[in-house]
Order: structure tokens, then sequence, then C-alpha cells
């Protein structure tokens, strides 16, 4: 909830008001840009080594946070089953630890001696950019932000972070552990900030790049606004996915059912890489629905912060109100809906509960096949061949993962068929036999409405940066 001046975050189970933080003046933002910019020529600096020691230090500092306090604190915020908040914490701290371990050898000057000529020394440095404004999401804060806030920090960056609303404490927590670690003061600054305000910073002459993660619509804005700033500003673009598995034949079925359940439902849906649309091959379509159906019956959906629950509210009313819809929509064009709404009680028109559900007889003239929908919701579609698999697995305007479940193990046939296929899918990342996970190795990207950018791995720093040629002429006689 917002005002002019301000935010209110609601918790989604009770819809109760949490935190409230007040806005800044264009004029304070200004003088925040400039404590910025100082901050960076001084950051940049510090020895690269010195850099990373602070960013090990950050990790020490965050892991005196963890603990029943932190994981309540985020339940409250989004909605998560409170359970499940350890596994964002522990994969936060690991994409930490990899992306410090690669830093220096991802950061160092890129040497051409073996073909440099006599009397020529010839170089490649990756120097920082400047003052970096990431503007993370709500869904998984923790994970995203790490993304880009401690890369660009330890490239030599500034960084301005602009949370969700819906989350605003954990930028809060990433800023203050930062601040315990010793980076500098004005290194790292919290922004809470409305839409106009936002536009404001990513236009700001002192604004050298812009990471967004969030919406299509959100991520336009971000585009739109920085393509009207003076200049050539860069921004990278993690944005929504309608993220679908193929079942084929020879799939271990239990094992594909259990994961898949959980890759459209862990979170209830709400994260960018769930699993959103499954096209099953049609001898073993049967088996797989009534498995899927079955698992998806048992989950337990309610009060988030009791420890029984795993399945927790959506993040908003209107959230869950447009999700229904969606649903609604397909089954009066002749989906079927397989998990019944008496199973599920506490949902109720003026809260933010969503029943999942498992839709069959669907089609990709129906929303739910085709555009995001970030809830508990499935749609479930029979294939006859590969080939057709491919085709609608493409047929979206996202591209962000795609998984493919077969038995490469036990079939050589298999695997080759799965590289087969991954080439011919239009996505950042193509998985086998697994889904809705990142590993801070590979690089995390995605194409068509998903966005463009790179954030890990090694190509993650190399968006943080630029290069600088150095060309020497040593001896001139």
């Amino acid at each position: 909830m917002v005002n002019a001046l301000s935010q209110t975050t609601i918790s989604p189970h009770n819809q109760t008001p949490l935190c409230t933080r007040v806005y800044p003046t264009e004029a304070e933002l200004d003088e925040k840009l400039q404590n910025a910019a100082r901050a960076q020529e001084a950051w940049k600096q510090i020895d690269l080594k010195e850099r990373i020691a602070v960013g090990y230090k950050f990790m020490e500092e965050f892991e005196k946070m963890k603990g029943d306090e932190l994981y309540l604190e985020l339940t409250q915020q989004m909605g998560r089953p409170i359970t499940q908040v350890p596994g964002e914490i522990r994969g936060f701290l690991s994409r930490a630890e990899y992306m410090l371990s690669i830093a220096e050898s991802s950061l160092s000057d890129v040497s051409l001696k073996d073909t440099d000529a006599p009397g020529f020394r010839r170089f490649i440095k990756r120097v920082p950019l400047g003052v970096v404004f990431v503007i993370a999401p709500w869904n998984f804060p923790y994970l995203t932000s790490i993304n880009s806030v401690l890369p660009a920090i330890i490239a030599g960056n500034t960084v301005l972070l602009k949370p969700s609303p819906q989350t605003p404490l954990v930028a809060e927590r990433f800023a203050t552990a930062l601040i315990n670690a010793g980076v500098p003061k004005n290194l790292i600054q919290v922004l809470h900030l409305s839409p106009s305000l936002t536009s404001y910073v990513v236009q700001h002459k002192l604004v050298d790049f812009v990471s967004f993660t969030g919406s299509v619509v959100g991520g336009q804005a971000v585009e739109r606004a920085a393509v009207e700033a003076s200049g050539f500003k860069g921004v990278a673009l993690e944005l929504g996915g309608k993220d679908p598995a193929y079942v084929r034949p020879d799939a271990d079925l239990n094992y594909t059912v259990a994961e898949l359940v959980d890759g459209a439902m862990f979170n209830s849906g709400q994260s960018c890489c769930a699993v959103e649309r499954i096209y099953v091959h049609e001898s073993v379509y049967d088996k797989f629905v009534e498995g899927y159906v079955d698992l998806v019956k048992k989950y337990k959906l309610g009060d988030p912060t009791e420890a029984g629950t795993n399945l927790g509210p959506v993040v908003s009313v209107a959230s869950a109100e447009r999700i229904r819809k969606q649903v609604s929509d397909a089954v009066n064009a002749g989906a079927k809906a397989l998990i019944p709404k008496e199973l599920f009680p506490i949902v109720q028109p003026n809260n933010a509960y969503v029943a999942p559900q498992v839709l069959v007889d669907v089609n990709h003239t129906m929303d739910v096949m085709m555009e995001e929908t970030f809830g508990p919701v499935v749609g479930i579609q029979k294939v006859s061949s590969d080939e057709e698999a491919i085709h609608l697995m493409n047929d979206s305007p996202y591209g962000l993962t795609a998984s493919v479940w077969t038995n490469a193990a036990e079939n050589p046939k298999s695997e080759k068929a799965f590289l087969q296929i991954a080439e011919q899918l239009d996505t950042g990342t193509v998985f086998l036999n697994r889904c809705d996970v990142l590993d801070p190795a590979l690089s995390w990207t995605g194409v068509k409405n998903s966005g463009r950018g790179v954030s890990l791995s090694k190509f993650g720093y190399d968006q943080l940066t630029r290069p600088k040629s150095i060309h020497m002429k040593i001896k001139t006689s």
C-alpha cells in the first residue's frame, strides 16, 4: 500500500500492516547519488583482494543474522511458509560464496603477453561502471539481490538498492551486513521509492547502470526511463517466464511427478522460473496426470507462520484475484479443473490465499498457457512427439527456462534426444530431469520477454564492468 509520501507493507496472510517507509525527496536523492559517486571514486582504488576479503566478511556478518527472527520476518513480508525460508538463506550464502570464489579470476587483467610483439605490452583491464542502481523483487528477495549487489561491489562499483515495497526489511538487513563488514559509508544505500522516484533515479546522470528484476511491465517502464535519459545507460532486465516442461515416454514418472509438482507449487508458484505448463507424451499422459493430481491434493494451504503449512498465500489480494480469473477464464474456454475447491476452504474472495490447481484440456488460446500466472496453477497438455513438444514449448512470448524429463541414465539415445531438444529450445536455460533452480556457476539469462543481460557465473562480472584496453610501446628505438 502506498501514498504520495510513503509505503506500507501489508502481510499477505493476515492483511495487517507490518512496516512503513517514508520516501525521500528529489533533493535528498540528489545528495545520496552524489555521495555514492564520491564513494565509488575511492572504492575502485581499493585492491581487488581487499574488496574480496570484505565480501567474505559480509558473509560472516550475515551468518550472525540467521535464525527464527529473520525467518519470521521474511514470512510476514511475503507469505512463504516459514519452514521454507532457510532454503533461500542457504542459497543466498552459497551464491555469495561462489561469486567471491571466482572474483579474482573474473576481474583480473587479461594478459596478451603470449602474442605481444617485441617491445610491446598489451592487456585488457576490467574497470567498474560507477554507480549501479539495483531494483529487486519481493518473491526471492535475498536470492535475487545477491545476484547483482555483491558482484557489483566486489567489481568496484557503489550500489543503490531499491527493494520491493513488499520486502523492505530484506534490503536493510543486506546493507547492515555490508556496513558491519567494513564497506565505506555510502557504498551501499537502500532507497525506498515510489514509481516516479524510481524513474528519477534511473534517469539520473550519476547512475551508470540499472539492474532490474521483476515483471515485464516493470522492465518496460525501466527501459523507457533509461532511453529517455541523456547519454547511453546500461540496463539489465531479468523478467518473467512461462516455463515449460516436457515429459518423454521413458521418464521416471514417480520422480518426475514429485519434481514437477514442487517446481510448480513451491513459493505458491511465485517464481520467474516456476513450471507453469507441462507437455506430456500421450503414452504416459494419463498415468502422469493421475499421480500429479494425487500429490497436489496433499498440500496444506494455510497460515505460513505455522510449521505444518507447505503452501502459503500469494503476495496480495489483487494477485489472488488475477490468478483466480485466469483459471476461471480457462475453465470457461473448455479447460477442466482437477483439484476440488472444497479441499482448501481457507480460500475466500477477500484474502490472498489461492488454491492449487491442475488444468487439463488446455490449449494455447488460453492465457493460462501463454501469460505468466505467478501462482500455484499449472496446465497439462498431451503431445504425440518431441517435435510437437518443441513447437509448443517455443510458442510463447517468454524464454527463461525449460525442462525435459527422460531416462538418460539408462538410455544413451535419450540423452542424445535431450541435447537435440535443448538445441532447439528458445530459452536461457534448459534442464534435464530438474527445474526451478539456479546454479551460480551457470549464467542466468533470458530471451524474448524474459529479458536481457546476465547475472551469476563469470559473465555476471562482465555485465558490471567494462573492458579497458592498454596498449604499450615500450621500446621506441
